[in-house]
């Protein structure tokens, strides 16, 4: 009976000759990654990048304002009663929004009862001017009165309906409903900015003091001020930016559209004005207040020409300036840029640059570090 073909120094050198092939397959994938590097071909660089060209244009020059942030004075409404009287209740505060209509204080008025009692007895006026010339003409027809006496009772008809007609529109006017009382509403849609209206005061119908201010705050102005020495460099239709001290993050963007052409005798200072919509990135929220600080700078253009490129394509490193530019064979190049100054997106260049090269505005502090810098 066969026991074992296989001699025992067999078994024994088994562990070596695995050990052997790992070796070599190992060498084997070592030759084919070093084959396949040599075939890999060179990154481009470029291949994600994305560019902007130089150009060589006026200089823009940058005038910092201060001011504020006021009501859209053609959306203000002040609200005055239109009878004298006492109030009895407020139903708006201040700070609150109302819609147009809406009910903001309530008066009880001797005037609205006179008014009311005027219309009483205008109607009781017309009745008898009816029946006074229906009768007149009648009996005009039976030769019992002269065609003098149908004018003139025409004409007291004529007048009776005018006078119902007056007051039914001032009854229409101040609101009227059959009582002594006067209701204050709102004559637009807004907000509640200033409030002298309270419970228990008495008015009278001359009153010169309103009792409620309405505005809009859609729209806004900033008010800012331009110092005598600045005035020729301010002119309406400039572009200008707005930032507050509320929202230090938040950039508004608008135009110069009104320049007032008086100084203050005190300042020396001339008021431009900024119309603002009032909303964050299309959503309303009434963010700018009235009586805010604002800072406001203005740009206009100057006589000094330089070559301009985006402020984002400078690579600031070892206290250097630095953009990568795409030659002619399409290559990424180091130079490093001297700026003269930056407004706003645009850094214009004292030199490093020339006009109709191409920058990298995307990726290009990865370009920088890659190229060794």
């Amino acid at each position: 009976m066969k026991t074992n073909q296989f001699p025992r120094t067999y078994w024994l050198m088994l562990p070596a000759i695995a050990l052997l092939g790992t070796l070599l397959t190992g060498c084997q994938s070592s030759d084919a990654t070093a084959t396949d590097n040599t075939d890999q071909k060179p990154v481009n660089l470029l291949a994600s990048a994305q560019f902007d060209t130089a150009r060589m244009i006026p200089v823009t020059n940058e005038l910092n304002l201060t001011g504020k942030i006021t009501f859209n004075q053609d959306k203000v409404v002040k609200v005055f009663p239109l009878v004298g009287g006492h109030i009895e209740a407020v139903k708006a505060d201040l700070g609150d929004y109302v819609q147009k209509g809406q009910t903001l204080a309530v008066i009880r008025s001797g005037e609205m009862a006179d008014v009311e009692q005027q219309a009483i007895a205008a109607k009781g006026q017309l009745a008898v001017a009816q029946k006074n010339s229906q009768v007149t003409e009648d009996m005009a027809k039976g030769g019992l009165s002269s065609q003098r006496d149908v004018v003139a009772a025409r004409e007291q008809l004529q007048a009776a309906k005018g006078e119902l007609n007056r007051v039914n529109e001032r009854r229409s006017i101040l609101g009227g409903r059959g009582s002594s009382v006067y209701l204050v509403k709102a004559p637009v849609s807004g907000y509640v900015v200033e409030k002298t209206a309270s419970p228990g005061m008495e008015l009278r119908s001359d009153d010169p003091e309103n009792l409620f201010t309405i505005s809009n705050l859609d729209y806004v102005w900033v008010m800012a001020n331009v110092y005598e020495s600045d005035l020729a460099n301010v002119h309406e239709g400039d572009p200008a930016r707005i930032t507050t001290l509320s929202y230090p993050d938040r950039v508004y963007q608008g135009k110069i559209d009104k320049v007032f052409n008086v100084l203050d005798p005190e300042s020396k200072t001339e008021k431009v004005r900024i119309t603002l919509l009032n909303r964050r990135d299309g959503m309303s929220g009434n963010t700018l207040k009235p009586e805010m600080f604002a800072n406001v700078s203005v740009q206009y253009p100057g006589n000094d020409r330089r070559v301009a490129i985006p402020a984002k394509a400078i690579v600031f490193a070892d206290s250097r300036n630095f953009v990568v530019v795409a030659n002619a064979q399409n290559q990424p190049v180091i130079r490093e840029v001297d700026p003269f100054k930056t407004i706003g997106a645009t850094t214009y260049l004292n030199g490093g640059v020339k006009a109709g090269e191409r920058v990298v505005t995307q990726n290009q502090l990865l370009i920088y570090t890659a190229l060794g810098k």
